[in-house]
């Protein structure tokens, strides 16, 4: 039984008529007859009573129309329901990043994506890059934010880089700066200093111990084991200094220092799974996300 069976079939219960029907659906005559013969042959029954200039419905032609009629408005209802997705009017986005994103780059970029796709739930899991890249793998994230490269065996993934962020230090506003008279401060610099750490996981804190301990000495917490709110909260009071992105120190209202040349940044890159193609609303994402950051370097 096929849909077109269908709908040629209800065209001549509407009409009463084969060739009025043929019109209807824009098929010659003879295709539309040949197709509704078919349809009785398979169900083993005759739909129409076939008198000259009088059509009517057997027994099972008025036991198939309203089932004919369901069908066929379920296959349109069904046919609406992914456009819609497919057009983005509805459906679901689930993205990954790092909380320091979450804290800066994310809020803007999901808002100018719902401001264009309002039919589309938007699902965030924050976590380290890490965790993000096993939810890539085992299908629970459509798209993640991620910190590259990242350290050890990964999945198979396809990412390409966004930006290169630089690193800063911030600082309460009144205490002493941590660079002294300096505008700039070395890595050498944060020996001993008390630093608000975050807590094990995060990206943050891996990159932070790793750049002192290249520099040869480990790193003094006063305070650890906090997400970023926490952390900034805790420079705030004064409980000690935090290296952190600079799209995050723009908007802590506390003092940022930055780095002596090279000074550290970290790469940011958007990742999904290298053997499915993302869905369009992750490719658009994306796309707003690009944008988004091209317009912030211009």
């Amino acid at each position: 039984m096929q849909l077109q069976q269908l709908r040629y079939f209800t065209a001549v219960a509407d009409t009463r008529h084969f060739t009025r029907a043929a019109e209807r659906e824009h098929v010659a005559q003879p295709s539309l007859s040949q197709q509704i013969r078919s349809l009785e042959r398979e169900l083993g029954a005759d739909l129409f009573h076939r008198a000259r200039g009088h059509i009517t419905l057997t027994d099972a032609g008025e036991t198939l129309l309203p089932l004919a009629r369901r069908i066929l408005a379920d296959t349109e209802t069904a046919r609406r329901e992914v456009q819609e997705v497919a057009q983005l009017r509805r459906g679901r986005l689930r993205l990954g990043a790092p909380p320091s994103l979450c804290a800066s780059l994310v809020p803007d970029v999901l808002s100018a994506f719902h401001a264009t796709y309002p039919g589309v739930d938007l699902i965030v899991n924050e976590d380290g890059s890490q965790d993000l890249v096993r939810a890539l793998a085992d299908g629970e994230l459509d798209l993640a934010l991620i910190i590259t490269p990242l350290p050890g065996q990964a999945p198979a993934l396809a990412t390409s880089d966004l930006l290169r962020e630089e690193l800063v230090v911030v600082s309460a506003a009144d205490r002493p700066s941590p660079a002294g008279r300096r505008t700039r401060i070395r890595i050498e610099d944060l020996r001993d200093r008390p630093l608000a750490m975050f807590r094990r996981g995060y990206d943050l804190r891996e990159f932070t111990t790793a750049a002192c301990r290249a520099a040869g000495f480990e790193p003094t917490f006063t305070v650890e084991g906090g997400e970023m709110d926490a952390v900034l909260g805790f420079v705030r009071a004064g409980l000690g200094i935090a290296v952190v992105p600079s799209m995050v120190a723009e908007r802590s209202g506390l003092r940022v220092t930055r780095f002596s040349t090279p000074g550290m940044h970290r790469v940011i890159s958007v990742a999904h799974r290298g053997d499915v193609s993302p869905p369009r609303a992750a490719r658009e994402l994306e796309r707003i996300l690009m944008e988004h950051l091209d317009l912030g370097m211009s």
